[in-house]
């Protein structure tokens, strides 16, 4: 009862100058409504950076097989056969970490289709898990590939928005067949739209296809044990197979007919050895990016037989340092964003402390009177410290609903990203609280140590 009196109380004193109560609390209601629409945009940018670095690949890891040598020479990074397709799929099975990943077999060669003819930036074959590792899944049209293709080694492809500009002239390419090294290849999805990445490469310049059909029908490699798709993937090697058949170079007579590289593309034979050029793979999260490399890292040295005193014959890369310094700038303009919004928090609590002084003054005749009457020096206190809280909590609640609807104004306005956030919410009205609390304990202290004396005889 005592509590409610001194809230009673409190408000009746209020009541008496709602204009003054409210422009005091004018400052308080600025300064709240900033830190939440700051906060939420600078929550919205963020997610978006996020989704943007996600796109470019953030948590991907991208595996390379190792360097070959020979006689003291380096042919350099990725030209040793380590990798293959069942390592990605051991990955996938027995790293928790990661959350998908890929095989990736590389072209670059000219693509024909009618008169028309253009040399995509990359000629990818992999599968279907590699839209998903690029974040890439949705299909502006068509739909992608299937494993089953992968297995049958089919000649379909997705293509990018570039290829259907330059190729098919901007019309849709599904069903249309186009041609990559004398194999016909049929369109059956179109990639959406992902721009220019990090290094100003159009992404969009690509061709998928199943790694099978890449590797055996076009780069020419069903009887080789050795990586000519990475070596060669500048000029066409269907003629140049290395069967290790010719046990004796110096003979002439073949005993059998020798295959045409046709019958031979079209017959893949089983081979000792598949390499792939890469193995594409995603992380759970960014956060999940060291356990994933760490994970790949002992199941394929464990794979691949590696002694623990020899050299890895593979590397891993990742994106953690882009990400880290986009994340950084996000985090350091929302910081800013919120330090300049609280400097309002604090300009309006110095207005509260200046409206409770005055209010100290005007009204020294009637805490003279109350003390009097029994009136305690901490009932006056706390009488004086619910009024400025009240002020901020109400101050606060109103500058929450004028925060959240200006962030909305700001979306629907601007276009900007915005971003709910449930904790500048609550951290708004303890804020709020803490401001009353700081700035209207010393009024209210200087109102409880008032001489009664003295109060009542104040003019």
């Amino acid at each position: 009862m005592k509590a409610y009196r001194t809230i009673n109380t409190a408000l009746q004193a209020l009541g008496r100058n709602p204009m003054r109560a409210t422009l005091t609390a004018l400052g308080i209601i600025i300064g709240v409504a900033a830190v939440i629409a700051m906060m939420e945009i600078g929550k919205g940018s963020s997610a978006a950076i996020e989704r943007a670095i996600s796109s470019m690949g953030a948590n991907n890891l991208l595996i390379h097989p190792g360097t070959a040598a020979s006689g003291g020479v380096s042919f350099g990074g990725g030209t040793a056969t380590t990798l293959t397709p069942q390592d990605c799929e051991a990955i996938l099975q027995e790293c928790p970490a990661v959350r998908s990943a890929a095989p990736d077999v590389q072209a670059r060669t000219q693509v024909i289709y009618g008169n028309r003819n253009w040399v995509p930036l990359s000629i990818n074959g992999s599968t279907p898990a590699y839209l998903d590792v690029r974040s890439w899944t949705d299909m502006a049209e068509g739909e992608m590939f299937t494993d089953r293709d992968v297995r049958n080694t089919s000649k379909v492809c997705v293509v990018g928005q570039t290829i259907v500009r330059e190729l098919f002239s901007g019309a849709s390419p599904i069903d249309k067949k186009l041609r990559i090294q004398n194999v016909l290849f049929r369109v059956v999805g179109v990639l959406s739209s992902k721009g220019a990445n990090m290094m100003g490469a159009d992404q969009d310049d690509i061709i998928l296809a199943p790694w099978t059909t890449i590797k055996y029908r076009v780069m020419g490699t069903s009887l080789t044990n050795v990586n000519q798709s990475s070596s060669s993937s500048g000029s066409s090697t269907s003629t140049e197979v290395n069967s290790l058949n010719r046990l004796y170079p110096t003979s002439s007579l073949n005993l059998y007919p020798v295959p045409s590289p046709t019958q031979m593309a079209d017959t893949p034979q089983p081979v000792r050895f598949t390499n792939v050029d890469h193995i594409l793979a995603c992380a759970q999260s960014s956060d999940e990016i060291p356990l994933a490399i760490r994970q790949i890292t002992e199941l394929l040295r464990e794979r691949h037989r590696i002694r623990p005193n020899e050299a890895e014959d593979f590397s891993i890369r990742n994106m953690t340092e882009m990400t880290k310094t986009l994340s950084s700038t996000s985090l350091l303009m929302t910081n800013l964003l919120l330090s300049v919004a609280l400097i309002s928090l604090i300009v309006g609590g110095v207005g509260i402390m200046n409206i409770m002084l005055v209010s100290v003054t005007e009204r020294t005749r009637e805490i003279g009177l109350r003390m009097a009457v029994g009136a305690r020096s901490k009932d006056i206190l706390m009488q004086f410290l619910v009024e400025a809280i009240v002020m901020c909590l109400a101050g606060g609640i109103i500058g929450i609903l004028a925060g959240c609807g200006g962030s909305y104004l700001v979306t629907l306005l601007l276009r900007w990203p915005t971003e709910t956030s449930l904790t500048a919410i609550v951290v708004s009205v303890m804020v709020s609280a803490t401001v009353g609390i700081s700035f209207g304990f010393y009024p209210a202290w200087k109102a409880s140590k008032l001489d009664p004396i003295e109060a009542l005889r104040y003019e």
